[in-house]
């Protein structure tokens, strides 16, 4: 069996890119999503704070994930669950694996990845003392408590300034639990400011920023912690341990894009990211084979997930629609400095964009008073001031045709923090 466009997973960013490409002509269209349901990790995410910038309204995860399962569903766009894609040729051939149908492979003339990503685990953490009961990942606790009606545990410790830590810190306060404390690595949190606010300074929670767990007691059930400060290379300093008497350790150390089908069908990979390198259109190296959201990179807002699988969406259906012969290409490369660590895209064809182009990135470190501007071949085509950025909030440029028009000769585009 062939399609024209297989999209893999049904999260935010799979269910968005559907309907994207539905919407610009597609009907060919099958989604494949590995849970039960369609929605992704949006449907244990019970809080608010979704759909500022897509609904101009605020919602839950659920209820965010409902409109475009809603959208999916009027377009009769075919979707299968609790069906895992064990492997993906460079040819664009699918093997699926459910229950029912058993192992059987399928084609494709496009491919969008949508896999969305997976929490650090605590094995590549180096915490020293045993493996006991009682330590979770955050995103793990939230499952159970939101969906499995589940509470790890009573007194807790948090390792990672994570969004999913920091909401998970408030919601198992408000279930009654006691969180004594939660320990950031960094000198700066990996969260959104407003999580800090609304889910620690609201509910007296501390942050000890640039600490680290530095033992775990207990043998059958964690029975406490130890956390250190760090020094400027993150090694703990002796004399500064701090002991805390918990049931429970979640670990919010950051996400990781679900990048092993990427990997094994041969898509480049960006080590600053680990996800795919893609060009304006949101295509990887190999043509045909498309990526968005946090398959992608890390994103900290939902809303840009869906605007950037819907761009993925649109740039499928052109490349299908175009017969999937991938057309004669004239890559600018997108070069950053001055505390940028990746700029999404890598680079771009003006050719392929539209009126406008976003390109999205992240910086190193907390800056303040900075100007942000992009140059074309050495010649300043936008700039902006930014008073605060942060690692925890992902930035962006925008790029117009004009831009590009004006500079028809273009070899390279630069985005420059410099200070104010």
């Amino acid at each position: 069996m062939k399609h024209d466009l297989i999209i893999l997973g049904g999260g935010p960013a799979g269910l968005a890119a559907a309907i994207a490409a539905y919407d610009a002509g597609l009907r060919d269209i099958l989604i494949v999503e590995r849970d039960r349901e369609l929605g992704g990790i949006l449907n244990q995410c019970i809080h608010n704070g979704f759909g500022l910038h897509t609904f101009k309204e605020e919602l839950t995860g659920p209820e965010y994930a409902a409109r475009f399962i809603a959208g999916v569903k009027e377009r009769n766009i075919p979707y299968v669950l609790n069906t895992m894609a064990l492997h993906v040729s460079p040819d664009k051939q699918v093997t699926l694996m459910n229950r029912t149908d058993g192992v059987q492979t399928v084609e494709a003339n496009a491919i969008i990845l949508a896999m969305g990503c997976r929490e650090r685990a605590r094995g590549a953490l180096n915490i020293p003392g045993y493996r006991p009961a009682g330590i979770y990942s955050a995103g793990t606790a939230q499952r159970l408590v939101n969906i499995e009606g589940f509470m790890p545990g009573r007194e807790v410790v948090i390792l990672g300034s994570g969004d999913i830590g920091l909401i998970m810190a408030r919601r198992l306060t408000l279930e009654g639990a006691k969180v004594k404390v939660v320990a950031e690595l960094m000198p700066y949190s990996g969260g959104l400011k407003r999580n800090i606010v609304q889910c620690l300074d609201d509910y007296g929670i501390p942050l000890k920023l640039s600490h680290t767990v530095v033992d775990i007691r207990g043998r059958k059930r964690v029975e406490g912690v130890t956390i250190a400060a760090v020094d400027a290379h993150n090694k703990p300093i002796p004399g500064t341990e701090e002991d805390y008497d918990c049931d429970t350790l979640l670990l919010s150390c950051g996400l990781i894009p679900e990048n092993e089908l990427s990997r094994e069908m041969g898509v480049s990979i960006n080590p600053i990211t680990n996800g795919p390198v893609v060009n304006e259109s949101l295509e990887t190296s190999i043509p045909g084979v498309f990526a968005a959201g946090n398959v992608l990179h890390v994103h900290d807002l939902v809303d840009f997930v869906s605007e950037e699988a819907g761009a993925a969406g649109r740039a499928a259906a052109a490349y299908v629609q175009a017969g999937s012969v991938d057309a004669e290409r004239h890559p600018i490369p997108v070069r950053f400095e001055g505390g940028v660590r990746y700029t999404v895209p890598s680079t771009i064809d003006p050719a392929f964009i539209g009126e406008s182009l976003v390109v999205r990135y992240r910086v190193g470190g907390v800056m303040k008073n900075r100007i942000v501007s992009a140059w074309m071949d050495g010649e300043q085509v936008t700039k902006k001031r930014r008073q605060i950025m942060a690692p925890g909030e992902m930035e962006e440029v925008k790029l117009t045709k004009a831009m590009f028009d004006a500079h028809p000769d273009c070899k390279e585009v630069l985005i420059r923090i410099e200070e104010a």
